[in-house]
């Protein structure tokens, strides 16, 4: 059985917001590696299907300009919603807060491109609003490294709190034993997390089976 301190991730406590993970964007990210990004952005997506974590899914302006979200991010959670917005803060979006609020849950983690728009804005908004804002800075992209840092030094100032996707994923497991999760999460490890993924291939090949 699980049973989670307050001040540490747990599923039951927290959704997830992925805001415009879309082909235009992606063209003007030059923070980090798209691939990356992308990489990471879907580990996050599938660490919340894996928790039964609900997953607001948005994007902007995608049939005028930034195209449709990322397909890779859509396969997980084909029957989902996909919030499209005029709005640069999704907060402002009344389908998206609607969306967040729905959830019941008071902790968001959220990943976006770009950081310094589309994940800061929402993300200072939400804090006023009294949520709990995680940001999983590796499933983020600025328009440049100075804009990508000077968004999460702005955030961490507002009280946002900095994550990565893989933390996501081995904090909502947290322990080994907890076997009901155990599979999917090293699914996605293998699947996503590179050389901790190959560590765990190797091993598998090995002499260590999965616990039972």
């Amino acid at each position: 059985m699980r049973n989670y301190p307050d001040y540490l991730l747990d599923p039951s406590r927290v959704a997830v917001a992925i805001i415009d993970h879309q082909p235009q964007m992606y063209f003007g990210v030059s923070s980090d590696a798209r691939g990356a990004i992308l990489n990471n952005v879907s580990l996050l997506a599938e660490a919340a299907k894996a928790f039964g974590i609900p997953c607001i899914l948005s994007t902007v302006t995608a049939a005028s300009f930034a195209g449709e979200l990322v397909q890779r991010v859509h396969d997980v959670f084909p029957s989902a919603q996909i919030i499209d917005r005029t709005s640069l803060n999704a907060w402002e979006d009344e389908n998206f807060k609607t969306a967040v609020v729905n959830t019941g849950r008071r902790e968001i983690i959220l990943a976006g491109l770009w950081t310094e728009i589309c994940v800061a804005l929402p993300a200072i908004s939400m804090l006023a609003d009294g949520y709990k804002v995680y940001a999983a800075v590796d499933a983020c992209g600025g328009s440049s490294r100075t804009a990508h840092r000077a968004a999460v030094e702005r955030m961490l100032q507002s009280g946002v709190i900095p994550l990565t996707a893989q933390q996501v994923l081995l904090e909502l497991q947290r322990d080994w034993n907890n076997k009901e999760t155990y599979n999917q999460v090293m699914s996605i490890v293998k699947a996503h997390g590179g050389a901790y993924g190959l560590g765990v291939e190797y091993t598998e090949t090995m002499t260590l089976p999965a616990p039972k």
